[in-house]
């Protein structure tokens, strides 16, 4: 295919390819290669963060500064992930109503 390729554009198909959104990601928070970024105050502290992170059996580099505030806020992340909420299904014309009434769904509450 020549340089030219549709209206004055060249190798749009190659440019776009080049900077999209990358959503094959493979590193993630918590391993070797990220490990987690933790900061407490003490070192009982540290000690029960890490028996925290061995039980999940993630990585984390824990530091102790008794000035700097407490910053645990990537385990809180990870630890607490959100839940996918489901609903159930309306029910579709011909199905009984849902109130109880006995009827089709389209003749009462539809």
């Amino acid at each position: 295919m020549h340089d030219l390729y549709y209206k004055g554009r060249i190798h749009t198909r190659v440019n776009h390819v080049k900077s999209g959104y990358n959503n094959k990601r493979v590193v993630k928070l918590g391993t070797q290669k990220h490990p987690l970024t933790l900061i407490v105050a003490n070192d009982e502290r540290q000690k029960e963060l890490e028996a925290l992170v061995a039980e999940h059996q993630l990585f984390a580099n824990i530091t102790v500064d008794s000035n700097a505030e407490e910053d645990i806020n990537e385990l809180s992340a990870i630890l607490n992930k959100p839940t996918t909420t489901t609903f159930e299904k309306t029910p579709s014309r011909n199905d009984p109503c849902s109130c109880g009434s006995g009827k089709k769904y389209k003749k009462c509450c539809g």
